[in-house]
């Protein structure tokens, strides 16, 4: 458990009030709550529901398998390796296609293992986004729940001040996601280059176009 587990339930309580009181009465129209509302189509409420549910375990494992898949890669790339037995053009076709395919598998960033790699480090970077992501929330919602404005919320009898002590805390709340949502998008514009789908490459020179020539075997 982090941070924001241990906080998740009294948060929730708090912000379940805060949801409340924002469909009820609102905020003023020039609050900076507005905004945020806007840009995340979400209460606050919501919002943290949102990010808890969020969990970095899973990316890291992520990660780990696709690392995986990278030796599996490498060692099919060296049983595509070392000398013919053969010459000849049906052999020298083979070899064309051969190397174009270990190319594919393993030659530079733009192979398949290049692919595979650039996955797992994505997967790693969206574990630190999200982990840093809960511990920005967790930071908030310590502020907030020992704030006057939550004892406001909780205690409060006046509806101006009531609805006030929400929208402020509500703001703050979201002010933390959105930060947190332009971290992740500005995350997978940065990595997306580097995950599209790679088709494969075929020989430059694929070798004699008729293979009706002669084969040789050596011994």
């Amino acid at each position: 458990m982090d941070p924001l587990d241990h906080l998740a339930g009294p948060g929730s309580d708090l912000l379940r009030r805060v949801d409340d009181l924002l469909a009820a009465a609102g905020a003023p129209d020039d609050h900076w709550i507005w905004p945020l509302l806007r840009r995340l189509g979400t209460l606050p409420g919501d919002a943290l529901g949102e990010v808890v549910a969020l969990r970095p375990a899973p990316l890291a494992a992520a990660g780990h398998a696709v690392r995986t898949l990278v030796r599996e890669y490498d060692h099919a790339r060296a049983d595509l390796t070392g000398g013919d037995p053969w010459q000849g053009a049906g052999a020298q076709a083979y070899a064309a296609h051969r190397d174009a395919l270990a190319a594919y598998l393993d030659g530079d960033p733009e192979s398949l293992t290049g692919r595979l790699e650039a996955t797992a480090a994505y997967a790693d970077a969206v574990d630190d986004w999200v982990a840093q992501s809960r511990h920005a929330l967790a930071r908030t919602l310590a502020d907030v729940l020992g704030s006057a404005e939550a004892v406001a919320v909780v205690t409060g009898t006046d509806s101006g001040t009531v609805a006030l002590a929400a929208a402020e805390i509500g703001a703050r709340v979201l002010a933390t996601v959105t930060e947190a949502e332009a971290r992740g998008t500005a995350l997978l514009h940065q990595w997306a280059p580097d995950l599209t789908e790679l088709p494969y490459r075929g020989p430059v020179d694929p070798g004699p176009t008729r293979l009706d020539a002669t084969t040789w075997i050596s011994g």
